[in-house]
């Protein structure tokens, strides 16, 4: 009872602030283009200014791990594998299997990766070290994937290819949560202090990223528009918030990885579809509606699967 209590202390007031944003949004105090600006506003300014605070405050020669960035590399790219194997046989249509593959492994890592660290540890270096080894392989991957599967994705997008596939790219260089990382590795290597009225700064706009980006994340769940594709789209759910983090989550262990980096790598494999991807797919020239679905399914649903596997971790004295 005591670790079920610890688990949902964990993940419910995550919960919570999402439900909060989706009910804001239903009474007309949050639009749909406000909801929008400030997802874009998490994205740019407060997470960065996360990441950056928790690598610039901490030793980096310490902390990093050569291995455990590797690993979730190696375990993303895999699960990516997987997925796309999976989809020849589950999925009938080539346009959607680009969008099954990318609902399946892509996650909300850097929002809730470090919401759910923070809610568990103080010290949260380990979620900028997993988004290092997994967020640039996401979006190559996806540029990829609904490259190769979409069906006339320059007529439907009004873009070549290649340049759409170049300005991603382009794109991955100028995230600015790798941005924050690189600078909060470079800032920590060169042991610049971080202290007084900068530090304060960075320290209160940083703080503001998980309730704004949950209450943004919850305040775009449709769920009127949910309807086709909905057996692939549940498919791509079980795995993305059940099917992964139990095929992958044992190897993890088996490697020694304990506390926030086991905790990480759950969130790296069992944490919701993130909402990029059903704007990534639309503007390459795909329907979205599978990819919509699986994003309503695992946001609704990763709550209760995460505070399971938390607890599942808990009882056995691995976090």
């Amino acid at each position: 009872m005591q670790n079920l209590i610890y688990s949902l202390n964990v993940t419910m007031p995550i919960f919570i602030l999402m439900v909060l944003g989706y009910f804001l949004h239903s009474i007309g105090w949050i639009r749909d283009g406000f909801a929008s600006k400030l997802n874009t506003f998490v994205f740019r300014l407060p997470l960065p200014l996360l990441v950056f605070q928790d690598l610039a405050s901490v030793d980096i020669r310490k902390t990093w791990d050569g291995t455990y960035v590797l690993f979730c590399f190696l375990v993303t790219l895999f699960s990516i594998l997987l997925m796309a194997l999976l989809s020849k046989f589950a999925v009938k249509d080539k346009p959607r299997r680009g969008e099954f593959v990318q609902a399946a492994y892509r996650s909300s890592a850097a929002l809730l990766g470090m919401a759910y660290i923070s809610n568990m540890y103080q010290d949260t270096s380990m979620g900028p070290l997993m988004i290092v080894g997994a967020v640039p392989l996401y979006n190559v991957a996806a540029v990829v994937l609904l490259s190769v599967t979409a069906e006339d994705a320059q007529a439907k997008s009004g873009e070549d290819r290649s340049a759409l596939a170049k300005r991603t790219i382009r794109n991955i260089f100028t995230n600015p949560i790798l941005i924050g990382i690189f600078f909060g590795i470079l800032w920590s290597l060169l042991r610049l202090p971080l202290s007084g009225i900068f530090a304060t700064t960075i320290s209160n706009v940083a703080r503001t990223a998980t309730p704004l980006g949950l209450i943004a994340m919850g305040a775009s769940i449709r769920l009127k528009d949910v309807g086709g594709q909905l057996k692939p789209s549940l498919l791509a759910a079980f795995f993305k918030i059940v099917g992964l983090s139990a095929i992958f989550l044992p190897l993890a262990v088996m490697m020694g990885f304990r506390t926030q980096k086991l905790v990480s790598i759950l969130v790296m494999l069992g944490s919701p579809t993130t909402v990029s991807c059903f704007v990534m797919a639309k503007n390459m020239g795909h329907d979205g509606a599978l990819t919509a679905n699986s994003v309503v399914f695992t946001t609704v649903l990763s709550s209760f699967t995460l505070t399971l596997w938390i607890w599942i971790l808990k009882n056995a004295g691995l976090i």
